[in-house]
């Protein structure tokens, strides 16, 4: 029997879940505007052990989405499991982030493409099989007209990039499933326990998140 903590925080959901053998006990989240990962991520924490009856020290892992998102909400949620993982000597779990989203998207057959904003037109995706397999990994890139052109079975996008993607990406195999908008602490609850049972972790004192693009802090214009 494995119980263990994913936390999600690489976009404006701000998730926690607890699961036991990979099936999702409790999840605490909420999508705000404001991103207020800060003040309710350790909050949930306390909350799901509290209200699952799961003792923390009963806990065999903690599970982080690793990105691509947002620079802030990753170093949030990265510092928050390595504390954790470090205080009870137990070993941390890095998720994709992309992966998560993706198995939000219930199909048969065609591909999944999970798509994250990173501002203007770029957006992170990647490209799943209907069995959650990779088709092709991770990139930021700028949607166009031509973008995807060369997939003829239909493809599924997910993700918070619809408004913006939708009129451009046109094509009668491209459904865009608007409901599905952000990855949550839920879905990562089989994922993180299939790595757990393959011993799939990362080094607590050296793991960082998969930020994709540098950070870059802009400044509040003059008055």
């Amino acid at each position: 029997m494995s119980f263990i903590l994913n936390i999600e925080t690489a976009t404006k959901n701000c998730s926690v879940s607890i699961a036991k053998n990979g099936e999702t006990i409790l999840c605490k989240e909420i999508a705000e505007e404001g991103y207020s990962h800060a003040e309710k991520l350790h909050v949930f924490i306390e909350e799901v052990i509290a209200e699952s009856g799961v003792s923390i020290q009963d806990l065999n892992a903690v599970a982080v989405s690793q990105g691509p998102g947002s620079y802030t909400g990753l170093r949030i949620g990265v510092s928050a499991a390595k504390g954790l993982c470090y205080a009870l000597n137990i070993p941390l779990i890095a998720v994709d982030t992309l992966q998560t989203l993706a198995s939000k998207a219930k199909i048969s057959e065609g591909k999944i493409v999970p798509m994250l904003d990173a501002r203007r037109m770029e957006v992170y995706s990647e490209i799943f099989n209907a069995d959650l397999e990779v088709e092709r990994t991770i990139q930021a890139e700028i949607i166009t007209e031509d973008s995807f052109a060369s997939y003829k079975e239909t493809l599924y996008f997910v993700g918070d990039c619809a408004e913006k993607c939708k009129p451009v990406l046109t094509k009668d195999n491209f459904v865009f499933l608007e409901e599905i908008k952000y990855p949550s602490a839920n879905e990562m609850s089989k994922i993180s326990y299939d790595k757990y049972q393959k011993s799939d972790t990362v080094d607590v004192a050296y793991f960082e998140p998969y930020y994709l693009k540098d950070f870059m802090m802009t400044l509040p214009k003059k008055q």
